[in-house]
């Protein structure tokens, strides 16, 4: 593990104004979550670890806050035929779109459903994990990974979600719902990149 921590210590990309993992981190810190829960041993253990581990994958791929994260009932907010997520938008004084639905892949809903099947009686409370029990496990979890301190708070993970989607093409508008924004201007931030990944991106596209 520790040899492992030394290959995907990587610095952040910087100069956008905002931090977010890069991708070789974000694989690491998942794989650091995942053998975390894999290991849990005791089923006592496997139970409590698993609602972390589920709570890190929603996420990951929701972009959403761990406040609305915590929101989500299970049993009413999940559609498992179309693979999205309710989530009740914080942070915004009138919200147009109160509740928001957010696609994500299909293993997050299944890994649910899974752990679901191996304990029933955590219907509609799969989320209700105490907040500062996950920031204190997932700065545990990033330090194994090698992710620097000041990138080990679960913050990051809505900042590397709308920073991937919006390099992966997807619409500012589109990444603006998603991500909850009531003005665009906020969203728009994360479309700034510093001047190595401007390199890049030209060299990639034949522009020099």
């Amino acid at each position: 593990m520790k040899e492992l921590i030394r290959t995907h210590s990587l610095p952040m990309l910087s100069g956008s104004g905002f931090d977010y993992l890069m991708m070789e981190q974000m694989n690491a810190l998942t794989r650091s979550f995942q053998d975390w829960y894999d290991t849990s041993g005791s089923e006592a253990k496997r139970r409590s670890r698993g609602k972390y581990w589920l709570t890190f994958l929603t996420l990951k791929y929701t972009g959403a806050r761990l406040g609305e994260v915590q929101l989500i009932n299970d049993s009413t907010d999940i559609d498992w035929r179309s693979y999205e997520f309710k989530i009740r938008t914080l942070k915004q004084k009138s919200p147009k779109n109160p509740i928001r639905s957010i696609p994500v892949p299909p293993n997050v809903t299944s890994d649910i459903a899974t752990y679901l099947m191996a304990f029933p009686d955590e219907r509609g409370k799969v989320f209700n994990v105490d907040q500062g029990n996950f920031r204190r496990v997932f700065y545990e979890r990033a330090k194994e990974a090698g992710i620097p301190k000041d990138l080990a708070h679960p913050h990051i993970l809505r900042h590397t979600r709308a920073t991937e989607l919006l390099k992966g093409g997807v619409p500012v508008t589109v990444v603006q719902d998603i991500l909850g924004h009531s003005a665009l201007t906020t969203t728009a931030i994360y479309l700034r990149i510093s001047g190595q990944e401007a390199k890049s991106i030209l060299r990639d596209k034949g522009f020099i």
